[in-house]
């Protein structure tokens, strides 16, 4: 017998897939850039999980850069809520400047990331980073588009979920998405907030 709450989970699942995951998972992007190949695709090559969100920023790539490059477990934290990440150990402190001691990233770094280590896989300054944490089959691509009047920032995720039934894999996926995007805006809005006023900082002491 199907229960009232079971009834309004089911109607809730099958509306997420209809209405809401495209533009949960495609937030911000055009279609061009959810399909546009990115390097670090082929790291999973057959993803459960694909996310490609997007915003524009009011800075050249060479601004965007370092807010990108410092952040991490124990470094600049993500610019998004750090207490939410708090809860799962993973040592999140958003920073409001440039850190230097941060700055001097390599392909083949490795950082401690809660249970997970996370790995430099790809790294071409003011354009690409690339990064894996092998233990959550988890890969996360920062592209960055110039334009005339800034910066397109493009982040995608790709993420396995090996050896779980398809009907776990959606329900993980019903959590994972959402929770992303939630997460995901407020960091996309934190880097963008962060860049745009270093650069009007800029702006400021040229003209002094």
């Amino acid at each position: 017998m199907v229960t009232g709450a079971g009834l309004a989970a089911g109607l809730l699942a099958v509306s997420y897939q209809v209405f809401w995951r495209y533009r949960c998972q495609n937030w911000g992007a055009s279609p061009d850039e959810v399909a546009l190949s990115l390097p670090g695709d082929e790291l999973i090559p057959e993803p459960d999980v694909v996310t490609t969100r997007v915003i524009a920023i009011g800075a050249p790539p060479a601004t965007v850069w370092p807010w990108i490059v410092q952040m991490g477990s124990g470094r600049a934290g993500t610019y998004t809520y750090d207490w939410i990440e708090n809860l799962f150990g993973l040592d999140m402190h958003s920073a409001e400047v440039i850190l230097p001691q941060f700055q001097d990233l390599n392909v083949g770094d490795e950082f401690p990331i809660g249970t997970g280590n996370l790995r430099v896989e790809e790294l071409d300054p003011s354009r690409l980073l690339v990064t894996r944490v092998p233990e959550w089959n988890w890969v996360r691509i920062f592209f960055l588009v110039p334009q005339e009047s800034g910066t397109r920032l493009v982040l995608r995720n790709l993420i396995a979920y090996p050896g779980m039934n398809p009907l776990l894999k959606y329900g993980q996926r019903l959590v994972t998405e959402p929770g992303g995007l939630l997460m995901e805006r407020k960091m996309l809005l934190g880097i963008k907030e962060r860049a745009e006023q270093a650069t009007s900082d800029d702006v400021m002491i040229a003209g002094q």
